[in-house]
C-alpha cells in the first residue's frame, strides 16, 4: 500500500473582492491550473487539493476549521495571488492546527514587459500579498515553512515534497502507540524522559506492556504459521544449507525466532501499536512461556515493515524511527535504528562503528542479508541467537535523535558519511561504519556537547531539511551538526538556545 495514497494537502489562495468579479474568476482559474500542474509533475508524494480562494475572514476561518476536522488533510499550503489584507487571516490562523506551508510564487514565470498594464499589476500581486501574509504569521508567531520559487521549478516542488513527507509523519505520530515490553535498562538517563510532555508536544503515546501479556500471544501461535515463516526466511535470505536441517539446534533457534516475530506482530496489530521497545533482561518467566533468545531477528524484520523500534526501552527512538520510516517511503536507500558501538581512530578517516546486539534494519543493507545463528553472551538468556548479518551501503546520510533537556525536547541531527568497513569475522552482526561531519573530532564532540544519545535514527535519503520542518511543526529545538560546524560556534548556539528557552518558559 502507498503510505501517502489517502492523504491530502490543501491549497488555499488568498485574494480579496476589491478588484472585481473578473479578477476573482482569474485567480480561481490560475489556482486550479497550478494545483493540477503540481499534481501532474510527479514530484509530490501527496495529492494537492484546491480548496478555493479565500476573500474574507469568514472564508479563511471556515476552510481552516474544515482542515482541522478532516483526517485526510495533513497540511495547508497558502499562496497570496493578489494583495490579501492580513487581518482577515487572524481568526483562521488562530484556529489552524495543521502544519502550514507559505508558498511565495507567482502564476506567471516572467514579467510580460511589452503588454503589462495596471489590470495585470492589480491581479498578480504575490510580491505584495505574500509579504502581508508573512507579516501576520510572524506577528502571531505562527510556525510554518516558507518556500520561495516558481511553482513549476523542480527545486520548488522538491522543497514542498520534503514538507509533505514530514507532514505525513507528523500526522502518523498523532495516533502512534509505542508499546514497551519491559522497562528500560536500569539507571540509563538518556533513553528516559517525560512521556506526558512527549505526547503533548509530539503526539505519540507510550504504554508499558507486560511481557507476560506478550507471552499469551506467543502461546497462541500455531506451528504451521511458524513453519511457513521459516520457509520465507530461507527464500529471502542467504544462509548455509545446514540451517535447513529441521533436526538441528540452529534450525530450532530460527524456528523460535519466527514464533517470536509472529507473537510480536500479533500483539502490535491487536493493540494498534506502531512502535515498540524490548529489554534483553526481560524475556518472559523461566518457569513459563518465554523467548529463548533476544528477538533480534523479529525486530529487524518488523522495522523493515515500518514498526518503530528502540532497544533497551528507548521509547523516544522507537517513535522517531517510525516517523523516519514514514518520511522515507518511496525513497530508494533505506533507514534504520542504530547505536554508536565502538570507535576507530585512524586520522582523517576516524570513524564510529554503528551496530547493536542484533537489531539493525535490513533496509540499509548493501546486499542480500545473510541469516545466521551465533552465540550471544548478553542479557538474561545467553544463547545461540538468530539474526540477519550484513553491512550497510556506503554514501552520505543523516542521523537524528531526540533528548529530554528538562525544560524542552532537543532534536540533534548529524550529517554523516557511511564508508566501507573491514571484515568482522568474529562479530557476526549487522553494522554500518560512518564518519560524522565535518570530521570525527568535531562531529562526535558536538553530539556529546548537545547531550545526544547513543541511539539514533538514520536515513540515507532524508536530509536536515526534513528535520528542520519536523522541529518547526513540533515546536522543539533543533541543532544541526554539518560540514560547516565548529565546536566554538556550536557551543555558542547551545548557550543561546538555552537562554531562549529559559526566557520563553518564563514568559509563558
Amino acid at each position: 500500500m502507498n503510505t501517502f495514497e489517502n492523504l491530502e494537502v490543501w491549497f488555499v489562495t488568498g485574494a480579496q473582492l476589491l478588484y472585481g468579479g473578473d479578477a476573482v474568476i482569474a485567480v480561481d482559474a490560475h489556482s486550479n491550473e497550478m494545483v493540477a500542474g503540481l499534481n501532474a509533475g510527479g514530484r509530490l508524494p501527496v495529492k494537492v487539493v484546491y480548496k478555493g480562494t479565500a476573500n474574507s475572514s469568514k472564508e479563511v476561518e471556515s476552510v481552516f476549521k474544515a482542515a482541522n476536522n478532516d483526517s485526510r488533510c495533513i497540511g495547508v499550503i497558502t499562496w497570496m495571488h493578489t494583495f490579501s489584507p492580513a487581518k482577515m487571516w487572524i481568526h483562521g490562523l488562530q484556529q489552524l492546527r495543521k502544519p502550514l506551508l507559505h508558498l511565495h510564487t507567482q502564476f506567471n514565470r516572467e514579467i510580460p514587459w511589452d503588454t503589462m498594464d495596471m489590470d495585470f499589476m492589480n491581479l498578480n500581486q504575490s510580491a505584495h500579498g505574500d509579504r502581508e501574509f508573512g507579516h501576520i504569521c510572524a506577528r502571531m508567531r505562527v510556525r510554518r515553512k516558507v518556500v520561495v520559487g516558481y511553482w513549476q521549478d523542480e527545486d520548488t516542488q522538491r522543497r514542498i515534497a520534503v514538507w509533505m513527507r514530514v507532514c505525513a509523519a507528523w500526522a502518523d505520530a498523532q495516533d502512534t502507540l509505542v508499546l514497551r515490553f519491559g522497562d528500560q535498562m536500569n539507571n540509563v538517563a538518556v533513553t528516559d524522559g517525560d512521556k506526558v510532555e512527549a505526547e503533548q508536544r509530539m503526539g505519540y503515546h507510550v504504554d508499558y506492556c507486560p511481557v507476560s501479556e506478550l507471552m499469551e500471544y506467543h502461546a497462541r501461535v500455531k506451528d504451521e504459521e511458524v513453519d511457513a515463516l521459516v520457509g520465507e526466511y530461507f527464500r529471502l535470505y542467504d544462509h548455509d544449507a545446514a540451517l535447513e536441517d529441521a533436526g538441528s539446534a540452529a534450525y530450532a533457534k530460527i524456528w523460535n525466532s519466527a514464533k517470536a516475530e509472529l507473537a510480536l506482530r500479533a500483539i502490535l496489530k491487536d493493540k494498534g501499536a506502531k512502535a515498540f521497545t524490548t529489554n534483553f533482561d526481560d524475556l518472559g518467566q523461566t518457569d513459563g512461556s518465554h523467548f529463548d533468545q533476544i528477538p533480534g531477528l523479529a525486530s529487524q524484520r518488523l522495522m523493515a515493515e515500518g514498526y518503530g523500534f528502540g532497544a533497551e526501552g528507548d521509547w523516544k527512538s522507537a517513535a522517531l524511527y517510525r516517523s523516519v520510516w514514514v518520511m522515507n517511503q518511496g525513497l530508494p536507500k533505506g533507514c534504520s535504528f542504530l547505536e554508536d558501538y565502538t570507535l576507530n581512530f585512524d586520522g582523517k578517516d576516524s570513524s564510529i562503528l554503528q551496530a547493536h546486539m542484533l537489531e539493525i534494519c535490513p533496509l540499509i543493507a548493501s546486499g542480500r542479508p545473510r541469516l545466521e545463528v551465533h552465540f550471544l553472551g548478553i542479557g538474561i538468556r545467553k544463547s545461540e541467537t538468530a539474526r540477519l548479518v550484513f553491512t550497510s551501503k556506503t554514501g552520505t546520510g543523516c542521523t537524528a535523535t531526540v533528548v529530554d533537556m528538562g525544560n524542552r525536547f532537543r532534536l540533534i541531527v548529524n550529517d554523516v558519511e557511511c564508508i566501507e568497513p573491514k571484515p568482522l569475522p568474529k562479530l557476526p552482526v549487522a553494522s554500518a561504519l560512518w564518519k560524522p561531519m565535518p570530521d570525527f573530532e568535531t562531529g562526535a564532540g558536538a553530539w556529546i556537547l548537545a547531550g545526544g544519545t547513543h541511539h539514533s535514527c538514520f536515513s540515507y535519503d532524508l536530509t536536515a531539511e526534513y528535520w528542520e520542518d519536523y522541529a518547526e511543526i513540533a515546536g522543539i529545538e533543533m541543532v544541526h551538526i554539518n560540514k560547516e560546524t565548529t565546536l566554538g560556534g556550536f557551543r555558542k548556539e547551545l548557550r543561546m538556545n538555552e537562554v531562549y528557552y529559559m526566557l520563553n518558559k518564563a514568559l509563558c
